[in-house]
């Protein structure tokens, strides 16, 4: 017999975590494109990771102006703008790994070195800093057993604990599933209208703090109006 709904509940609880993205100096550096293509090659996965995902845990007053780390160390050391604003619009969720993700970015940086030669040899007024990120994970004891238990909780999560269920989890997900949504899809499909639009929030050019606001509301039609 197939179980319940409540059955389902009671032994799938969903376990709020917090996290760190711990950054690890690599070693490797670039002072001109070439360095940065050649590097590009060989570096950790993680590094790539942190250079577009880290800045989002990062506290700062403003609002940066190139969401990742590439587009900004092309912008403002190597001052070629055109190659910078090709790097900014990618968006690391439109691609099924890190590694599919790398070689954009290297098509793009090939790309812009054959269109000007001398870009090859322009050195940086700084030199790009390679980090990786190592991720620490706490469990906060905290567990709800039913979606509207996490919609009541969703405004009092914090931006690193969003961090970790809905854009941390993509990465362990061969689905590319948010944890919140590969939750829901427990109870069937009486969710799956707020799975759906889990779906259609992009995780990438949003503050944390945007972003926690955009799923607080998702839930909080779900409490109003039920799945």
């Amino acid at each position: 017999m197939a179980p319940t709904d409540s059955q389902q509940q009671q032994h799938h609880p969903f376990a709020i975590k917090d996290c760190a993205l711990i950054a690890i100096a690599t070693g490797r550096r670039a002072l001109t494109l070439k360095e940065l293509r050649d590097t590009l090659h060989g570096i950790n996965a993680d590094s790539l990771y942190y250079h577009f995902w880290g800045g989002l845990l990062q506290p700062r007053f403003e609002e940066r102006e190139y969401n990742n780390d590439l587009a900004s160390w092309v912008r403002h050391s190597l001052h070629d703008g055109i190659l910078a604003e090709r790097l900014a619009v990618v968006d690391p969720t439109d691609f099924r790994d890190i590694e599919t993700l790398r070689q954009e970015l290297l098509e793009l940086v090939e790309e812009r070195l054959e269109e000007d030669n001398n870009l090859a040899w322009v050195r940086g007024t700084k030199q790009f800093e390679f980090i990786r990120s190592q991720i620490v994970v706490f469990d906060t004891g905290r567990r709800v057993t039913t979606p509207e238990e996490l919609a009541a909780l969703m405004p009092r999560l914090s931006v690193s604990t969003i961090f970790y269920h809905f854009i941390d989890a993509r990465r362990r997900s061969a689905d590319n599933d948010d944890d919140f949504r590969f939750w829901l899809g427990s109870f069937g499909e009486r969710y799956a209208n707020t799975s759906q639009r889990l779906a259609e929030v992009d995780p990438y050019f949003a503050p944390l703090s945007e972003i926690r606001n955009r799923l607080n509301t998702i839930f909080s039609d779900l409490l109003e109006r039920g799945a």
